[in-house]
């Protein structure tokens, strides 16, 4: 397990990324949707866009905090 951990870590950090920018872009999305900036769509779907987006997000920061506890349960594995 030892020789993953380089890989959980630069996932971890990619995921992390990931995660921030899905919420950028639903926050961008939904409050242009909110406001009425996107031609032919009624306001009510930016509401949907932001629920979506910050599934996403809270998923994807999940996914990324499971692989930051793994990695320090295999370092305190190491330590015994």
């Amino acid at each position: 397990m030892r020789e993953h951990l380089g890989f959980l870590k630069i996932s971890s950090v990619a995921v992390k990324v990931a995660a921030w920018i899905f919420l950028f872009l639903g926050v961008l999305g939904g409050t242009s949707a909110i406001f009425g900036l996107v031609p032919g769509s009624p306001r009510w779907t930016g509401i949907i866009i932001l629920a979506i987006y910050a599934f996403f997000f809270f998923f994807l920061y999940l996914i990324a905090k499971i692989a930051d506890l793994l990695i320090k349960i295999i370092n305190e594995i190491k330590k015994e």
